[in-house]
């Protein structure tokens, strides 16, 4: 099968004509990026290579990319290693294909993704949007990918059943509020958006939600599972997340359930955050003696989750994020999870395994006595430098994992501390890296009496939340 390729843009780089470039030009061998876009019915996926976004690039006097767009080259014709650049569909997809037309088992596919979607959608029949495919579903979710009428944008249509159980309002109703908030406070650059919603037609009517976003191509998950990634790639999505957490932090809210299926990529490297159903203002985060509350919630796959989480400390810190983000990028170093834990016991074992028996004053930091003696119980470890764990990356960035990945939160470097890092300097500017207004101390209210508020009291405030939702022009 033949497909036209196109490069992607790597980051751009701070020069200047009075100094060297610190960092040397990158090298890419064998660091091809294959972004694995979403079900294409059988079609080559083609990308308009563009410029990466203004907020996401250093200030400098001149520009230089490292890339150019261009097809690419037959194994025979290739005398130099290719530039990162897209991949030909998914290979479940891809095989199907014949020349002259797509086969009849991707004709199959492609009909049964059709009648999926409009069967799942079939409320969105009469609205502005045409249905494609179900491009992705989750524990009671499932996003489509449709086409808005009037202006020929693609977008994802995100449908919620939230009604089935409380906790499933409690997120809904968490994220919809926090991802207009952000919206208004105009500091979503890397955070998924809310472009619309449709709106029932009354209370009683209000069976499902349906959120109108950005389409993305693919996440950070499918990307590390696929191919390896550059260090170059690896900076640039680092310094893209920590800016969302930026802007979350500096309202006090954590975002609780960072890892990299969270983390959406376009084909041109952008980066946004997304699902904050787990998301809570510092003020409502402090665990309970009892381990119930905050943790009963606390689903979030387990590889990424800091040890005070697990470990029930005083009180769970904006660090908590600030861990994840550590988590990710070793992932991305070594294309494997760091602490890929089976379960609770297992997880601590393997994190223990790198960091090291806790200190005196980590120990004690430990709340509940059930947790100490746990601790107390395990054998003797020794810590295991993040250097010798990986021998070929960035000094840079293994000052970064050493930083991010601290057994006490209090020690853990702060995100805006993590953009200041010198593995980043190619993008930090702290003047173009958003901060939002302080949080209203009752907008995560309903989370303090949750377990006093009905099934039918949250569906009317989170209908309440729809129903005010005053939506931009889609362009």
């Amino acid at each position: 099968m033949e497909t036209m390729g196109f490069s992607i843009p790597l980051p751009w780089r701070k020069s200047s004509a009075d100094r060297r470039v610190k960092q040397k030009q990158p090298d890419i061998k064998g660091s091809n990026i294959f972004l694995v876009p979403a079900q294409q019915k059988g079609k080559p996926l083609l990308f308009s290579p563009r410029r990466s976004p203004s907020h996401c690039r250093p200030k400098v006097k001149t520009w230089q990319k490292i890339n150019s767009w261009h097809p690419p080259l037959s194994p025979s014709q290739s005398t130099v290693t290719p530039h990162p650049r897209l991949s030909p569909p998914p290979v479940k997809y891809a095989s199907t294909l014949v020349r002259g037309g797509p086969s009849v088992s991707t004709s199959l596919l492609s009909l049964a993704c059709d009648m999926e979607a409009n069967v799942t959608f079939r409320t969105l029949s009469g609205t502005q949007y045409q249905v494609l495919d179900v491009v992705g579903e989750g524990a009671y979710g499932i996003v489509c990918s449709a086409v808005h009428r009037p202006s020929g944008r693609k977008v994802a249509i995100k449908k919620i059943a939230p009604f089935d159980h409380s906790m499933f309002c409690l997120r809904t109703l968490r994220e919809l509020k926090l991802l207009k908030f952000l919206s208004e406070a105009g500091v979503s650059e890397n955070i998924i958006s809310i472009l619309d919603i449709i709106k029932p037609s009354s209370l009683e009517a209000f069976k499902e939600v349906y959120l109108i976003q950005e389409l993305m191509e693919t996440d950070m998950h499918r990307v590390i599972r696929t191919q390896d990634l550059s260090d170059d790639h690896a900076q640039y999505f680092i310094y893209q997340t920590l800016r969302a957490l930026k802007a979350l932090h500096s309202a006090d809210v954590i975002h609780r359930d960072l890892k990299p299926s969270n983390l959406l990529l376009n084909a041109n490297c952008d980066l946004k955050v997304c699902d904050f159903g787990l998301a809570r203002s510092v003020k409502t985060a402090e665990p309970s003696g009892t381990e119930t509350g905050f943790m009963t919630e606390y689903v979030a796959t387990r590889w990424y989750r800091a040890p005070e989480i697990m470990l029930t400390f005083k009180q769970y810190t904006k660090a908590i994020d600030v861990w994840s983000v550590g988590c990710i990028l070793a992932e991305m170093l070594s294309g494997k999870p760091l602490f890929p834990g089976r379960d609770y016991h297992h997880q601590l074992t393997l994190i223990l395994d790198v960091l090291g028996t806790p200190t005196l004053d980590e120990f004690y930091a430990i709340t509940t006595r059930r947790s100490r003696d746990y601790i107390r119980a395990l054998p003797f470890r020794k810590r295991r430098p993040f250097a010798q764990l990986f021998p070929n990356a960035n000094p840079s960035a293994v000052d970064f994992l050493t930083k991010t990945l601290t057994f006490d939160p209090k020690k853990r470097i702060t995100v805006e501390e993590a953009l200041a890092h010198p593995y980043l300097e190619a993008y930090h500017d702290p003047d173009d890296e958003p901060v939002a207004p302080p949080l209203d101390p009752e907008f995560f209210e309903f989370d303090l009496h949750k377990d006093d508020i009905s099934r039918e009291q949250l569906k009317e405030l989170l209908y309440e939340e729809i129903m005010s939702f005053r939506p931009a022009p889609i362009t």
